[in-house]
């Protein structure tokens, strides 16, 4: 080879050398970038793993262009950094993604959407808001007035006339549309499930149809009530589960109602559960809901889950500093992306298949491995127990102990991205990024070994009349005694105690109900059997 060519091949190995020097620099300093931004290491990691990242860029820079003479050597470390260069590429790409995911979960817009649909017969001949012209609609009178109100107006600007009479509660509305002394009805979607609870209208859904939508948004005040130190301080979190598939931002049932009290100091997670049929006093801001009435702790969802937080407030004598809202595509979602849950089900508690999802598995004794649809329907189950609504707190709280248990295990690594892909639009939340962040950087560093207790407020089930519904329901009647204890257990975390110190009565699971028993309770009208649209059949006790 001439010296020309070796000289040609010189200053194409310097040129290709600077340009990869400059892609290294822009990569280091990307990713240097995105792990300060980030803020989840503590500073005894953070500061040494910058200095070794700029530290081996630099070496790899120096060896590159003045270390290397031979073309062998010249290309192994050109392929070692462009090697390096691609894993920093992908670290830039996780950590860019987590941000996103945490910016996303924590931008509340502070409003929560409601859908008012006019609804007929499927036999009708209406199909848009301009075959209404005529048309006599039923109306409720005494409950959803705002959503009733901006229903008709937005017919009015269709240029539509119709007449309408007026209902005093959802069963008499609905009978009303079926007996067909009403073309249609007027309904706020957040009503729905309460009408396909109703024996007599289970298959709601397929014998109705939507002729008309509209949507309107309604303000949510849940500012935090935010600890000075989430890393040192112990706080309250509300987790509110709607009773609902697809997006978060729709007011629906509260399904899921369950305090999180936590203290990072003492390693201490206190889960207490209140029956979704709990028999509350409601309470909201600005008499944003029926205030001051008492209903189905469930039914304050339909109103935001500020509503269900301050009903909550006011029943345990407690003050809640954050909210997580959920549904059950959430819960599906994010349990897939962890790769599973691993539940261990007591003696006597097997269940042969879930009455809240006939199509699936159950659950047998000793562990189970549960994806995320098998995991939803462990935890809305209730109808197989004889404990009801308790053991199904009971089983949403060893569903959250395990996916935080999976969270916060080595093995995340490998579901990272399905994880983070999940949590956007999984949840809202109004803890901030930075608070959020704060407690990675806290698990981190500390790795603290958390303990769970557990506690589950019990009553005795009745039936009372729900203004929301306007009709007798079941509802649960808690004990004085259960609500005292939940407030001192609560308040016992948040003094650095374990929620033990507190005495209250043994809480051991019943057992289950065979299914000729369950068979037995859907004959003699005690329960009833209703299809589910989008997870099979599920067996209601009343409304």
């Amino acid at each position: 080879m001439s010296c020309h060519e070796e000289k040609k091949k010189s200053i194409v190995f310097i040129i290709f050398g600077i340009l990869l020097s400059i892609v290294l620099v822009a990569f280091t300093g990307a990713l240097i970038y995105q792990i300060y931004k980030l803020q989840v290491l503590p500073d005894k990691i953070l500061i040494p793993g910058i200095l070794a990242i700029i530290l081996f860029g630099l070496i790899l820079l120096l060896v590159l262009n003045f270390c290397t003479h031979g073309i062998i050597s010249k290309i192994i470390y050109s392929f070692l950094v462009i090697a390096i260069c691609i894993v920093y590429g992908f670290g830039n790409f996780y950590l860019y993604s987590t941000s996103k995911t945490l910016t996303t979960v924590t931008a509340q817009s502070n409003k929560a959407k409601n859908t008012v649909s006019v609804i007929a017969m499927n036999s009708s001949s209406m199909e848009d808001v301009k075959s209404l012209e005529g048309a006599k609609l039923g109306v409720l009178t005494n409950i959803g007035k705002e959503s009733t109100e901006k229903s008709l107006k937005d017919i009015k600007k269709n240029k539509v006339t119709y007449t309408k009479s007026d209902y005093d509660n959802v069963p008499s509305l609905i009978k009303a549309l079926y007996d067909g002394e009403v073309d249609a009805v007027v309904l706020n979607e957040a009503y729905r499930s309460n009408v396909c609870d109703i024996e007599e209208y289970a298959n709601f859904n397929n014998e109705t149809k939507v002729i008309h939508k509209t949507v309107y948004y309604t303000k949510e005040n849940s500012s935090p009530l935010a600890v000075s130190d989430i890393t040192a301080k112990p706080f309250n979190i509300l987790i509110s589960g709607n009773d609902s598939f697809g997006s978060l931002d729709e007011n629906s049932r509260s399904d899921v109602d369950m305090l999180v009290t936590i203290n990072p100091v003492t390693s201490t997670i206190l889960l207490t559960s209140i029956p979704r049929d709990s028999y509350v006093t409601e309470v909201c801001d600005d008499y944003a809901c029926n205030y001051g009435v008492t209903d189905k702790l469930t039914h304050t969802g339909m109103y935001g889950v500020d509503t269900t937080k301050d009903t909550i407030e006011n029943l345990l004598d407690i003050e809640i500093n954050y909210v997580y809202r959920v549904n059950f595509t959430s819960m599906i979602n994010i349990v897939d992306a962890l790769g599973g849950v691993d539940v261990t089900v007591p003696e006597g508690m097997a269940v042969s298949k879930f009455y809240t999802n006939s199509n699936l598995e159950g659950v047998h004794e000793g562990e189970n491995h549960l994806d995320g649809k098998r995991a939803l329907a462990y935890s809305r189950e209730r109808k197989a127990y004889l404990d009801g609504d308790v053991q199904r707190a009971r089983n949403q709280q060893q569903v959250l102990q395990a996916m935080f248990k999976k969270a916060t295990s080595p093995e995340i690594i490998k579901n990272y991205v399905n994880l983070l892909n999940a949590l956007i639009g999984a949840f809202d939340t109004n803890m901030t990024t930075d608070e959020i962040t704060s407690f990675i950087k806290y698990q981190i560093q500390a790795s603290p070994k958390w303990k769970f207790e557990q506690f589950v407020l019990k009553g005795d089930n009745d039936l009372r009349v729900s203004p929301e519904l306007g009709s007798e329901v079941s509802v649960v009647i808690l004990y004085d005694s259960y609500i005292s204890i939940a407030h001192d257990k609560i308040q016992a975390v948040l003094d650095g105690k374990s929620s033990d110190t507190v005495e209250a009565q043994e809480d051991t699971p019943a057992g289950t109900l065979s299914e000729e028993e369950i068979e037995a309770q859907i004959q003699y009208g005690l329960m009833t059997e209703a299809p589910s649209e989008e997870e099979g059949s599920e067996i209601y006790y009343g409304n």
